[in-house]
């Protein structure tokens, strides 16, 4: 063949070449083709494409025609710096050897001495930029001279390509780019995506908006996108606003209720981009967008139960908190700080002791020590009132907070004033006390009545009359001081209680007169029973025995040096004439040992008692208690 020929033959095979490459982008085929077309250009039949792999510094047999099978596709060679293929790919020149068995230069590949290699030529394959892809090596059994027509031959048809490789490899990035943006986009569901033009007319509306809003590609394609903003939000103009500040800056945040094709709303997170041309123009706006309608309601759910919560815990009367499992606080509610004068800051941590009474921080750490074993937090102690600086008693209650596998995460605790029922308890036990304490004394008294009245009775019969008058006086008594505490007891009305136990009397013959007194409630049982057998004596023997008699009894209260005195006097202007025959007998006996021996014993008094031709005159004199003041009449 005549150089002519042999230069139009590689004329067309680049042609052909070139037809081939546009009309494919599978990259394997192309080089794969390029390897056939070239080594039928030059005879051989045999020829490859090595591929540098930079990670593992080797060539990779990309392509070829005329090898076994295992050698395209599967084979590495290390980048030796002696074979010839390192050699031309780092010196960026074609390296031809007629003979390899007599090549001194560099070692030749083990594979290649085992397919009968014996002449080969190596042109670098560079791509744009003079980035180096690999090697064009034409392969030949045979000795062979490789001319300088062949080599540029080579060099031209590497030169083609480097750009086809380019090609094809970006267009292959730009499909698995592309796949890969389709299956995200197909999958992604919970994100509408489109796209929109200059003036925001839908063009692309991808699977996830169709799953977001409910329109189909085909019934939102062409129209406005403000068709998914909520009446009121176009009323606003913020389709608008959100716009053109994307056209403006680049983007605007989208984060918004809108509107499903049902009409139910939607709550979107996304944003708006503006996509520019080269000439730097805004040719349209891409749009995502994530439905977290759910999570939306969820929290406006959560916060509605928070600000329910809120309203609960700080309208109660107790004072709430929250601690961490060693009973360090994490949270502690208004009415805390409103009582201690401790802001939440300060009672954070252990900051909640300084409100404790110095006596009781080491029962409350003991409590909290034992809180988590026992599953239950349960104490009493004593809070300052801060704004009086005063201690007031509370119960303390925490109830742990668990997690699904029930562990203890924190503990949720309220502390309740308990300080007017502890000190009503503290009361009613020295009520208790009391009680008993006067009813041994009243059991003491009627046994006393019983063996005074018994050793004055001549008969059972005047036994059971006076015992019976007597303990009547005795629970009248008792009646006012069941009401002591609602009302205090004077003089006043124990004079006319005895009085009122004789039935009707003529009050026109009886003078009482006197301040209003308070007695001490230890004195009136005695001085009432004194008063008592006075008047029955009175009204049997007395003054109250005779039409004619008459009674005073009045009383004052005097200051001495020892303190106030109440001084009594009774007396009587008239007799019976049915006396008895002794003056212990119109006393009952017992009476007169009353006044004359209980009274002075009991409570300290001084008293006399004259029987005479003309009455009865009897005196008694008491301290008051400093407490029991003198009031006006």
């Amino acid at each position: 063949m005549d150089d002519h020929q042999q230069w139009r033959k590689r004329q067309r095979l680049l042609a052909d070449f070139g037809e081939f490459a546009l009309r494919n982008e599978n990259l394997t085929d192309v080089l794969t083709e390029a390897c056939r077309l070239v080594g039928d250009a030059l005879g051989t039949h045999r020829a490859k494409v090595l591929e540098i792999e930079k990670r593992t510094q080797s060539l990779f047999v990309r392509a070829g025609v005329g090898w076994d099978a295992g050698i395209v596709g599967n084979l590495r060679l290390p980048m030796r710096e002696l074979t010839s293929e390192t050699f031309s790919i780092e010196a960026g020149v074609p390296v031809t050897s007629r003979d390899v068995r007599t090549e001194a230069r560099f070692e030749l590949p083990a594979f290649l001495k085992a397919a009968g290699v014996v002449a080969l030529a190596n042109v670098p394959i560079f791509l744009p930029g003079g980035r180096p892809y690999g090697l064009l090596q034409v392969d030949s059994r045979n000795p062979r001279d490789f001319s300088q027509d062949d080599v540029e031959f080579l060099r031209t048809y590497s030169t083609i390509l480097g750009p086809v490789i380019d090609r094809l490899n970006k267009v292959r990035a730009l499909r698995e780019a592309e796949e890969r943006f389709r299956v995200i986009v197909e999958a992604a569901h919970d994100y509408a995506i489109f796209t929109t033009d200059a003036v925001d007319r839908i063009i692309d509306w991808l699977p996830g908006a169709e799953a977001v809003f409910g329109w189909t590609a085909e019934e939102a394609k062409g129209r406005s996108a403000n068709m998914l903003f909520t009446p009121e939000d176009r009323a606003r103009g913020e389709d608008v606003k959100e716009i053109e500040t994307a056209r403006r800056e680049g983007a605007a945040p989208n984060v918004r209720w809108h509107v499903h094709k049902d009409g139910s709303r939607v709550f979107i997170e996304g944003s708006v981009t503006s996509v520019r041309g080269p000439d730097g123009q805004v040719h349209g706006f891409l749009k995502i967008g994530q439905d977290v309608t759910e999570r939306r309601r969820n929290e406006e759910r959560i916060r509605e139960s928070e600000t329910r919560l809120r309203v609960v815990i700080e309208g109660i009367p107790q004072q709430v908190w929250q601690a961490a499992l060693d009973g360090s606080w994490i949270w502690s509610s208004p009415q805390w700080s409103d009582f201690t004068s401790l802001p939440t800051e300060r009672s954070v941590g252990f900051g909640w002791q300084d409100a404790v009474h110095p006596d009781d921080r080491p029962l409350a750490l003991k409590a909290w020590s034992e809180a988590h074993e026992a599953g239950a937090f349960k104490t009493e102690y004593r809070i300052r009132h801060g704004h009086t600086d005063s201690y007031r008693w509370f119960a303390i209650r925490a109830a742990p907070v668990r997690n699904s596998a029930g562990e203890i995460l924190s503990w949720l605790g309220t502390s309740t004033d308990i300080d007017t029922l502890r000190r009503m308890q503290q009361r009613q036990e020295v009520m208790v006390t009391e009680l008993q304490h006067r009813t041994r004394n009243l059991i003491a008294v009627v046994q006393s009545i019983a063996g005074q009245t018994m050793s004055t009775s001549r008969t059972m019969e005047r036994f059971q009359s006076q015992f019976n008058d007597r303990l009547a006086a005795l629970a009248r008594v008792q009646g006012l001081l069941s009401r002591s505490a609602q009302e205090p007891i004077t003089i006043a009305t124990l004079v006319r209680v005895a009085l009122d136990a004789l039935g009707a009397i003529d009050r026109t013959r009886v003078a009482i007169s006197g301040p209003n007194v308070p007695l001490r409630n230890s004195s009136v049982q005695t001085l009432a029973l004194a008063l008592h057998e006075l008047a029955t004596n009175a009204r049997k023997y007395g003054a109250l025995a005779i039409l004619t008699g008459r009674l005073d009894v009045i009383w004052q209260v005097r200051m001495l040096p020892s303190g106030r005195q109440l001084e009594l006097v009774w007396i009587e202007h008239g007799r019976s004439p049915e006396q008895p025959d002794t003056q212990g007998e119109q006393t009952g006996g017992y009476g007169r040992r009353l006044i004359e021996r209980a009274l002075p014993y009991a409570l300290s008094a001084t008293t006399t008692f004259e029987l005479r031709d003309t009455g009865v005159r009897c005196t008694i004199s008491l301290p008051l208690d400093t407490t029991e003041a003198e009031q006006a009449p």
